[in-house]
């Protein structure tokens, strides 16, 4: 964990700022309304972090409970972005926050209970992802990169129009991978630092919806605003390993999650059911005797997944099952040949939804509605999920005892 002495306060160039975070004030009553403006999962999935329109609160997920929360009297936040399970947190200020507006970031310590730094733009902040060395603040046009230990700006990087603040970081201590939208429509730019390498990669047509990296930046997975196919990619040489279908109408999709192990990937969307899909890829040199040299060379092992696609196709458990009439490809219409989804979880379509892998074949999947559902699925079979928990975490009956 970073020691959080060695964060100092940081003076935007823009706004010249710089102030305190207040204590939490408890002024609040159980039964006065929470309203729930945001749900993010830590880099994880071990815990989430829920932004209200009192303050914000974090959750376990395995077992489910509420760890803490901070409620205050000036209003809410519309981020919350967790690092892992430490004390560190970046705070985005909702609409409504008198004393936090949503073109600031705080860094909040909640250890020592008070903001340890500070950025101020010109416009709203649209996203902030961590890992230990970067802070990463996302406006719709532009992305900016920080040095955890003393917030000094290392990069800038111009983007398409991007109001979702779309924009994932690797997590593995030797690699540093960065993936955003482009300067065109469905274009992802990927950047790895650690190589001093820029890659950009024609994902789709349309504009790019969603994305998720895996925890080494090795692939990339993806979706459009059309929302009908998610497509997995090498981010070293572009190259595109896998498409799955989630279906054929237009859908909004609200998240994509890839499990450690790369062999399954979960997508939301506004249809109400969350699809699990099988990948055929892999990480490079996982399973092998050269998977302790990866960790030693990173920019190797890098090399060699780009140099042989075989290293990142493999056989999984399960398969996605695909049409009668798949043997017709490139006659018939495009999906009649596509890979559709293994396994399938119904919710209210009424209600946006995330998703991500817990543990032994679990999904977890937290709703905007203040629900938490765990369902596990037969890795052979497939099929319908099968819940296995439900709570609702807005009730005053959630609270951590």
């Amino acid at each position: 964990m970073l020691p959080p002495a060695r964060l100092g306060s940081y003076d935007s160039p823009i706004s010249g700022a710089s102030g305190s975070f207040a204590q939490p004030e408890q002024g609040f009553n159980d039964n006065d309304e929470t309203e729930l403006l945001s749900v993010s999962w830590n880099q994880d999935y071990g815990c989430f972090a829920a932004g209200t329109n009192r303050g914000f609160r974090i959750y376990n997920c395995e077992p489910f409970k509420e760890t803490f929360r901070r409620d205050l009297k000036s209003g809410g936040f519309k981020i919350v972005e967790m690092l892992f399970r430490c004390n560190i947190l970046a705070l985005v200020g909702g609409a409504t926050n008198s004393q936090y507006p949503p073109n600031k970031v705080l860094i909040w310590d909640d250890h020592q209970s008070r903001c340890i730094g500070e950025f101020a733009f010109r416009s709203e902040v649209r996203g902030v992802k961590l890992r230990r060395d970067r802070i990463v603040v996302v406006l719709e046009h532009k992305i900016y990169v920080h040095n955890f230990m003393d917030l000094k700006l290392l990069h800038q990087i111009e983007t398409v129009a991007n109001p979702r603040g779309l924009c994932c970081l690797s997590q593995n201590v030797n690699a540093i991978v960065l993936a955003c939208p482009g300067l065109r429509r469905g274009q992802i730019r990927i950047e790895h630092f650690g190589l001093r390498m820029t890659k950009f990669i024609n994902a789709h047509d349309s504009q790019v919806a969603c994305l998720t990296l895996t925890m080494d930046g090795l692939l990339l997975a993806t979706a459009s605003a059309k929302g009908t196919l998610i497509r997995i990619f090498n981010t070293m040489d572009g190259t595109r390993l896998q498409e799955v279908r989630r279906g054929v109408d237009r859908a909004e999709i609200y998240s994509i999650a890839l499990s450690p192990n790369v062999q399954w990937l979960a997508v939301s969307s506004d249809k109400g059911t969350v699809h699990l899909f099988s990948l055929r890829v892999r990480i490079a040199g996982e399973d092998s005797p050269a998977h302790s040299d990866i960790a030693q060379s990173p920019a190797l092992a890098f090399q060699n997944s780009s140099t042989s696609l075989d290293a990142l196709i493999s056989t999984s458990t399960g398969a996605n099952p695909g049409s009668s009439l798949s043997f017709m490809r490139g006659v018939l219409p495009k999906y009649f040949s596509s890979e559709w989804s293994f396994a399938q979880f119904h919710l209210p379509e009424e209600t946006q939804f995330v998703a991500a892998f817990g543990s032994q074949n679990t999904v977890i999947i937290v709703g905007m509605d203040g629900s938490f559902y765990r369902c596990s699925f037969d890795p052979v079979n497939g099929g319908q999920m099968v819940q296995q928990e439900y709570n609702r975490f807005l009730t005053s009956d959630s609270k951590r005892r």
